[in-house]
Order: structure tokens, then sequence, then C-alpha cells
């Protein structure tokens, strides 16, 4: 029985969290705001959908299974990449957002303005 309300609460914690990524995806104004939706709160929601999912089948008697755990792990190591690489694309293309800066890109860092940018890169 406590099982079972541990399962049902982690399930309910994940798909609030998910809703709340997928708000945040849709209803946020600029991609740098939109990246914190589904790079933070959806894998988190996710993930307690994950751990619920291995609860229920170590509780349930079919054993522990590998498979959820490989999938968490996969999760929480490709949201930071994939969220870096989206932001470093939107700098690259200077992408304006509505918290700095202006049309003109003045405001923001971009990679142009990193020390040694002007140097060549080593092979």
């Amino acid at each position: 029985m406590s099982a079972e309300i541990a399962v049902s609460v982690l399930v309910v914690i994940g798909g609030v969290f998910t809703l709340i990524g997928s708000f945040g995806l849709a209803r946020l104004p600029d991609v740098y705001m939109r990246l914190h939706g589904p790079t933070k709160a959806t894998t988190l929601g996710a993930g307690a959908t994950i751990v619920a999912s291995m609860v229920a089948l170590t509780v349930g008697g079919e054993g522990w299974h590998a498979q959820e755990l490989l999938v968490a792990l996969f999760l929480f190591l490709t949201a930071p990449v994939s969220a870096h690489l989206i932001s470093r694309a939107a700098l690259v293309r200077k992408l304006d957002s509505v918290t700095h800066g202006d049309s003109t890109g003045n405001g923001h860092r971009r990679p142009d303005d990193e020390p040694g940018a002007d140097q060549p890169e080593k092979v």
C-alpha cells in the first residue's frame, strides 16, 4: 500500500513538472528563457516518472531493471549538453533576448567577445 502511494506521488510530481516545463517552453518570450522549461522542469518530471517506474516494477515482483536507470542517466547527461548547444547556437546567431541588450546585440556577451576569440584555433 505504501509503495502504491509512493508511485502515485512520483507520477503526479512528474506530471506536474512536465506540465510546467511544457508551459514554459510554449509561453516564455525568447530562446534563452525557453531553455529552462525543457531542460530543468521537464527533465525533473521525466526523472520522477522513471523513478516511479523503477519503484513499481521492483515492488510489483518483476525485480529491478537497469533499463530505467540507464534511461534516467542518459536523460540527465544529455539535457544540460543540449541546453548548452542550443544557447551557444543562439549566441552565435546573435538572437535577441528580451532581458538584456538591444536589437543590435549590445549588452550580450558573445563568443566573439570572449578573450582569445581573435586567435586561431589550436589543432
